[in-house]
């Protein structure tokens, strides 16, 4: 049975934000069967299970072949074994995982360096200083992005787990001002969200907190 590793309770900014949910809708869109592993604050500073994943984050996933973490990874091993996800001619899979590596590599970065600034630091005085020169980067890569795009549909002739990373890397983009600037963007995103794996995998996340929520 494959399992995967996710937080009991996180904070209300973090919801719907969180990496495992990268692989509970990767696992819903191949249509594989798994557990859950849920981790208090302490699980995660375990020895145990930091010999799973080093950096107390989640997720780390076990198949029963292999054990593993970082939401990448764990989401290309799920795309080999499913071809909802990842053509099976080396083409295609060569453009599935070029757009993962481009979602977390190119991308995100960018994303992260702006809504770290706005979520923690907005007030400090470097953050003021720095904020414009990230939001000017991350308009670079969003426009580099939708003149890839386009008109297409999804990144290459059908929907993959380059998609479907690079939908929750849009996700991450808090600041809709900036995002209303690329309305093929947003289309894009709003694509990726309105897919029912993503909506049933969004559901379960979510109802993780409201559980821990009421139990308090």
């Amino acid at each position: 049975m494959i399992k995967f590793s996710s937080f009991e309770w996180v904070p209300d900014f973090a919801r719907g934000y969180v990496k495992e949910f990268r692989v509970r809708w990767a696992l819903e869109e191949a249509g594989l069967r798994y557990e859950e592993m849920c981790l208090s604050m302490d699980d995660k500073v375990s020895p145990a299970y930091l010999k799973k994943q080093p950096f107390a984050q989640v997720p780390c996933y076990e198949d029963g072949e292999v054990s593993m973490f970082e939401s990448g990874a764990i989401l290309l091993r799920i795309a080999e074994q499913s071809e909802a996800l990842m053509p099976r001619d080396a083409q295609g899979r060569a453009r599935t995982m070029s757009w993962v590596f481009a979602a977390l590599n190119s991308v995100e970065p960018a994303v992260s360096a702006v809504t770290h600034i706005d979520l923690f630091y907005k007030d400090e005085e470097w953050a003021k200083l720095r904020r414009p020169s990230a939001v000017e980067f991350l308009q670079l890569r969003l426009r580099q992005l939708a003149g890839w795009l386009g008109d297409r549909e999804w990144l290459e002739d059908r929907f993959t787990a380059g998609d479907l990373m690079m939908t929750t890397v849009l996700r991450e983009v808090r600041q809709e001002d900036v995002l209303a600037q690329f309305p093929t963007l947003r289309a894009y995103r709003a694509r990726g969200e309105a897919r029912p794996a993503f909506q049933k995998a969004m559901r379960d996340h979510l109802a993780l907190y409201a559980n821990a929520d009421a139990a308090e």
